[in-house]
């Protein structure tokens, strides 16, 4: 009788275990969700899911639609899987087509002159990491300085907070990083 005693405590510490919310601080000491593989802590407040989506774009095609601060990977026979992202702020939102043209793994951060100039507190350079601004992956888009990345910052997907890139989860940033090759067809709508 006592194995089954022992297995049956095991089992409701487990259980409790299982529902306590561990708190983590980040960096700048606020208090985050447990850190996630890659870094930067917390899911994304907008799930990645398939959804139906019919649409004319070949499978494989990404289209961001920054109105609903969601990003489709096509898929075929009529779906699409839908990333939750933060997008540009106000007089930052661009629209159009270009292709990835780059993919890195923890790329390093160099902000443009014209960000620099915004905001003279940047640092010149930062190599890759999980203090990095650009997250886990990036995938860049044509010659632009557009990216779609990461974000050590889950909060703020699903704003409009960017100076006109593309943020999601350094978790979902890595699955999609993992789906999609160099020369893929990024469509970007503001509808």
């Amino acid at each position: 009788m006592r194995p089954i005693a022992l297995m049956f405590a095991a089992l409701t510490i487990l259980a409790g275990a299982g529902q306590a919310h561990a708190q983590f601080f980040d960096s700048r000491g606020y208090q985050s969700e447990a850190p996630s593989f890659f870094g930067g802590g917390g899911a994304s407040p907008i799930p990645r899911t398939t959804v139906n989506y019919p649409t004319n774009y070949a499978p494989g095609t990404i289209v961001v639609n920054t109105a609903e601060r969601r990003l489709y990977l096509v898929l075929a026979n009529g779906q699409a899987l839908r990333y939750g992202i933060g997008v540009g702020r106000d007089g930052f939102r661009w629209s159009g087509v270009h292709r990835i043209s780059a993919k890195k793994e923890w790329p390093s951060w160099t902000p443009p002159s014209q960000m620099l100039r915004r905001r003279p507190d940047l640092p010149r350079h930062m190599n890759g990491g999980i203090e990095n601004p650009l997250g886990a992956r990036a995938m860049y888009l044509g010659s632009t300085l557009y990216r779609i990345h990461g974000s050590n910052e889950p909060e703020t997907i699903g704003q409009a907070v960017s100076s006109g890139c593309f943020r999601m989860t350094n978790d979902d940033v890595t699955d999609l990083y993992g789906r999609v090759s160099v020369g893929t067809t990024v469509v970007v709508k503001n509808n």
